[in-house]
């Protein structure tokens, strides 16, 4: 079922989310469900469960050809429950990200380049992954749903941050990173 998406304001965004602690739990599976067919819906590479009003450590994220995000490499279809994430260096690296929760905008945001996460699949089994450039902004930008931090809290110059018409006239989109 395709749910609605919380937008930037709602007091809900700003929350810190609970662990998954029942995977066994059928409304975990129907959770998923809901958020893949929303994902989907909204042309996103991305979606955590807070945004559609869940306060649950729940992420999912992939990428495939996708409109919204043309020109980026490929990021495999990922449940992510419980996740941790550990920064493999110190570079930093800027790059363009909008939001379902805030649509229509896109910022400049200073992400890790490199870094390993972990966490529990659907079944809730162990998995982990070290990846870099654009996996792993995915990865950052949905992970900080779950503590209740918004990409444009992490924006450090605002002339780099807008409407995606203003932005980028004759574009919907920010050119390639």
């Amino acid at each position: 079922m395709i749910r609605d998406v919380l937008r930037m304001g709602d007091p809900r965004l700003w929350q810190k989310s609970l662990p998954v602690t029942n995977f066994k739990d059928p409304a975990l599976k129907e959770l998923l469900a809901d958020m893949r067919d929303t994902m989907a819906h909204l042309d996103g590479a991305g979606l955590a469960a807070p945004q559609i009003g869940v306060l649950l450590r729940v992420v999912i994220f992939g990428v495939k050809a996708n409109p919204r995000y043309p020109g980026v490499e490929d990021v495999p279809d990922t449940v992510l429950i419980n996740p941790e994430l550990k920064a493999l260096s110190d570079e930093i690296e800027e790059g363009w990200e909008g939001c379902l929760s805030v649509p229509g905008m896109r910022g400049l945001v200073p992400r890790f380049h490199k870094l390993h996460y972990k966490g529990r699949d659907e079944k809730g089994l162990p998995f982990e992954r070290t990846v870099e450039g654009f996996h792993a902004r995915v990865v950052q930008h949905e992970c900080d749903h779950l503590d209740g931090v918004l990409y444009p809290m992490r924006i450090r110059d605002f002339t780099r941050f807008g409407f995606n018409e203003e932005l980028f006239p004759n574009s919907d989109l920010p050119p390639e990173d």
